[in-house]
């Protein structure tokens, strides 16, 4: 069985909507200082709005280092956040998420929308056939996450993914627990049965 590793950057996905709950807002702040407080560098995909834009503030607020991934077509001054401890420019949306799957150790999911989705599943699918075993989690703010759980129980039930399967994504409620879960995380056995089949 493989040890819990010490986690040191954390890749964040996260909405960039503006016209959300503020309750959504004070979670991604308690998520950057959290981190922050931690010690933990954020990388996050480098949006000055919505969730993004209070997640990097909070953790830059307490200290934190904060290193951002932005496509060239979000390079704007309306979208860009500016005030990074490092702002990386890429040449697109694929770049983008290559780059912070490559420097994350661990991946939080907060409440978004689309984009979120996809960077959470294809980081999930590639802890499903190995390429990875770094834990993944999600912050289920208000049980923005409630549906989504369920969908992944439902396929279990299904048969659309193995037993181990479900265990590959952590969810909890407040900052902390959830960073302490991921700190904790151990990938589960027989994941290598999904691509050793015969």
């Amino acid at each position: 069985m493989r040890a819990a590793m010490r986690v040191n950057t954390v890749c964040v996905y996260c909405g960039s909507s503006d016209s959300i709950r503020p309750e959504y807002l004070d979670a991604a702040r308690a998520m950057g200082a959290a981190l922050a407080g931690r010690g933990q560098t954020v990388v996050f995909g480098g949006g000055r709005t919505g969730m993004m834009g209070a997640l990097a503030d909070a953790a830059l607020a307490a200290s934190g280092r904060v290193v951002g991934i932005l496509p060239e077509q979000f390079d704007t001054e309306a979208l860009a956040h500016r005030h990074l401890s490092e702002l990386r420019v890429v040449p697109s949306m694929h770049a983008r998420k290559a780059l912070m799957a490559e420097m994350g150790e661990a991946f939080v999911a907060l409440p978004g929308g689309f984009g979120t989705f996809e960077e959470l599943f294809e980081i999930l699918t590639w802890a499903q056939i190995g390429m990875h075993h770094r834990p993944v989690g999600v912050l289920n703010v208000l049980g923005y996450f409630d549906p989504l759980l369920g969908l992944i129980a439902h396929a279990r039930r299904e048969g659309f993914i193995y037993a181990e399967h479900p265990s590959l994504l952590v969810s909890e409620v407040e900052s902390g627990r959830l960073l302490d879960r991921l700190e904790e995380y151990i990938a589960p056995d027989g994941l290598s049965r999904w691509v050793e089949r015969r």
